[in-house]
């Protein structure tokens, strides 16, 4: 903390969340709602500074000759919110539970991504739990084997999936663990109030290793699926923090509020993503006449007016040592896109006789609504489409969302570490993440063998 900073009386900070959280189990966490909080309670070997460097977190250090075998040196001041030590042992706990197929974790698919020794045949049921290739050497040592070299590993030691949390709780209490009065953590606060669809209140952890620093007494996430009431709650005082600007608000705040109002870059792409296991989507011509169709440009300084990059590739354009190609169609016109986006749907027998039918589906928010507002408006005016825009609140669309019950669907992507393959391993066939269904034994391969 600058010197020259005088605190408030009181540290106490009000965050406007992005949807009611699905979850505080950080093995099953799926979307930034619950991420942010999780992020807050729990803490896992590694996290990021503020330039989303990788730095210390439980570990203290770590060492690796081969890019193949891990060992992480953990901190001995580390202690769970109850006051009892945090060993190497949790950390082989919480994996072992994440990777056993009779609890099924939500990031199974991304576990596997990690390449820790029979990890994959594990969450197949191939192969028993107890073989995974995760080791506590002694209390505060913790040793990882991988079947390849994987040079970014410790980063992806970062994700919630691969956090401790602690055995004892959790077999006590089953799937009641993370309620208020049972959760025990070893983040830099913990939950001390859930009140479904209204707040979330966080404490200061007095237990966590890094307590002197934590300026902060308590934290409060509210649930904001309308932008605009989070920036209402905000201008009257009773939000401090909201990271969502409503699109038709954007350029009034930026000129109204311009020491308030900041762009912070993430390494995150927003996408629609086509359901390739039925018609229309499953033929690729389609496809790519409705990608030809979406005028990026026009959705970024038209619509949302924050600051989006229009996107031609999947990874973040930004991402650590990768320089992507850019699509021929990238360089075209749009009136070229069009042009050959016609074409390709007359190709693939649909127009005017027969025109496409789709269902948008979206989370509920006013930002997501007006981006599937605009891009119904560009299926409908050059593809002569049918598009039923549906909205679902959050828990509801993750249901949605894996039940494969849509055409296209509004989804976004985060990096999880600053490395290319965080991008390029989601659309993998086997990936959970994957929710256009894409199945392509040659792009397996090629990233199996990237």
């Amino acid at each position: 903390m600058p010197d020259n900073i005088k605190l408030a009386d009181t540290q106490h900070i009000v965050r406007g969340n992005d949807a009611e959280v699905a979850t505080l189990d950080p093995a099953n966490a799926e979307g930034l709602p619950e991420i942010h909080v999780i992020r807050d309670i729990f803490e896992g070997l590694v996290i990021q500074d503020k330039d989303g460097n990788v730095i210390p977190g439980v570990a203290t250090s770590w060492e690796t000759s081969d890019n193949q075998t891990f060992v992480f040196k953990l901190r001995q001041d580390a202690k769970w919110s109850n006051g009892e030590p945090v060993t190497a042992h949790d950390f082989v706990y919480s994996l072992k539970r994440a990777v056993d197929p009779t609890f099924a974790s939500a990031n199974g698919w991304y576990l596997k991504l990690t390449m820790i020794q029979n990890i994959a045949e594990i969450i197949e049921g191939e192969k028993p739990v107890e073989s995974i290739g995760v080791k506590a050497l002694d209390d505060y040592t913790l040793e990882y084997t991988l079947e390849s070299k994987v040079p970014y590993f410790v980063a992806m030691t970062g994700h919630t999936s691969m956090m401790p949390i602690p055995k004892s709780v959790v077999e006590k209490y089953g799937n009641k663990w993370v309620s208020p009065s049972n959760i025990v953590s070893n983040g830099a606060f913990t939950l001390d109030k859930w009140v479904i669809n209204e707040r979330i209140e966080l404490k200061k952890n007095p237990e966590y290793w890094d307590s002197s620093d934590t300026i902060l007494e308590s934290v409060t996430y509210i649930p904001f699926e309308n932008q605009t009431a989070a920036i209402m709650r905000y201008t009257a005082g009773g939000v401090d923090i909201t990271s969502d600007v409503p699109t038709h608000l954007a350029s009034k705040l930026q000129k109204e509020q311009p020491d308030a109002y900041t762009v912070v870059p993430l390494l995150c792409t927003y996408y629609y993503a086509f359901n390739t296991t039925k018609a229309p989507f499953n033929d690729e011509r389609v496809r790519k006449a409705a990608s030809y169709t979406m005028m990026r440009d026009i959705i970024t300084d038209g619509i949302t007016q924050v600051g989006n990059i229009p996107a031609y590739t999947f990874t973040h354009k930004y991402i650590a040592g990768f320089e992507a190609s850019q699509p021929e169609y990238a360089r075209w016109t749009q009136t070229e896109r069009d042009q050959k986006a016609q074409q390709l749907l007359a190709d693939a027998g649909y127009g005017p006789n027969n025109p496409l039918n789709i269902k948008l589906l979206y989370n509920t928010s006013e930002n997501n609504k007006a981006i599937a507002v605009g891009i119904a408006s560009m299926f409908n005016k050059n593809l002569g489409a049918n598009v039923e825009l549906e909205n679902q609140e959050w828990k509801s669309y993750l249901v949605a969302r894996k039940a494969g019950e849509f055409d296209v669907i509004r989804a976004s992507w985060c990096g999880d570490y600053n490395e290319a393959s965080t991008f390029l391993t989601l659309l993998t066939s086997d990936s959970d993440g994957n929710y256009a269904f894409y199945n392509s034994n040659e792009y397996d391969k090629a990233i199996e063998n990237a």
